[in-house]
C-alpha cells in the first residue's frame, strides 16, 4: 500500500514539473524589451543578434537599421508569393546566402559583421534589380531611410 502512495506522489510531481517547464518555455519565447534579441548557439558558439529580413515582391525590410560589429543571425522571412532567398556580402563575408525559399518559407544565415558596408539582396534571378537590395553600414550612424525623392522609381527596398 505504501508503494502505491509513493508512485502516486511521484507521478503527480512529474506532472507538475512538466507543466512548469511548458509554462517557462512559453514565457521565455518572446519578449518586447528594449534589448536586442540574441540567439545562443551550440556550446562554445558566441551569441548573435537576431535580425529579421522580410522579403516581398520586390523589397527587403530589415527589423533594425543600426548595426555594430559582431555576430548576427539574419532570418529571411519570405512573406511574398514567389521564391526568394537572402544573400549577404561585405568585409570578411565573401557572399553567404540562404537556400531559395518558397512563399511563407524562412531560413537563417549567421555571419560576423565587421566595421564597414554590407549589401543584402535576393539572389533569385532579376530580383535585386527590381528593388530587393539593401545596404547597411556597420559601426557607424544608421543610414537614413529613403525619402522617395530619387528619380529611379520602384519600391526602393527600404534601405
Amino acid at each position: 500500500m505504501e508503494t502505491v502512495k509513493i508512485r502516486w506522489a511521484a507521478a503527480r510531481l512529474a506532472a507538475l514539473a512538466g507543466g512548469a517547464v511548458i509554462v517557462l518555455a512559453a514565457c521565455s519565447s518572446g519578449g518586447s524589451g528594449s534589448a536586442p534579441a540574441t540567439t545562443s548557439g551550440m556550446s562554445g558558439q558566441p551569441r548573435s543578434t537576431a535580425v529579421t529580413v522580410t522579403e516581398t515582391e520586390y523589397a527587403l525590410q530589415l527589423s533594425r537599421s543600426s548595426f555594430t560589429p559582431g555576430r548576427y543571425t539574419f532570418t529571411a522571412d519570405n512573406a511574398g508569393h514567389v521564391a526568394h532567398a537572402l544573400a549577404v556580402s561585405g568585409p570578411g563575408v565573401a557572399t553567404a546566402q540562404t537556400k531559395v525559399l518558397s512563399g511563407g518559407g524562412k531560413a537563417e544565415l549567421t555571419v560576423t559583421l565587421r566595421t564597414g558596408s554590407y549589401e543584402l539582396w535576393c539572389p533569385v534571378d532579376g530580383h535585386k534589380g527590381l528593388g530587393m537590395d539593401a545596404h547597411i553600414k556597420v559601426g557607424g550612424a544608421a543610414s537614413p531611410a529613403p525619402t522617395g525623392s530619387d528619380s529611379g522609381g520602384g519600391s526602393g527596398g527600404g534601405y
